[in-house]
């Protein structure tokens, strides 16, 4: 599990999140972890990167290259 540490809260943001602890029979660190859930838990992607990027070149209909014939054989990097 991570460690969170939040500084700088606005005192009023902690006042209500420990009634809303309270209300719900929390303590505040299990209130917080609630409240993040809530906020950030329901959120998944709906599509990975490479539908993605897929989709970003379907829609502009590709494109038709010509591939020029080689006039030589590939060639092997020399990484010595």
């Amino acid at each position: 599990m991570a460690t969170l540490v939040i500084r700088d809260l606005d005192p009023e943001v902690k006042a209500r999140l420990r009634r809303r602890a309270a209300a719900n029979g929390r303590s505040m660190e299990a209130e917080a972890r609630a409240a993040l859930q809530e906020a950030v838990g329901s959120i998944r992607p709906t599509r990975r990167l490479g539908t993605f990027i897929h989709e970003q070149f379907t829609e502009a209909g590709g494109a038709d290259l010509p591939i020029p014939e080689r006039d030589s054989e590939a060639r092997i990097a020399d990484l010595a």
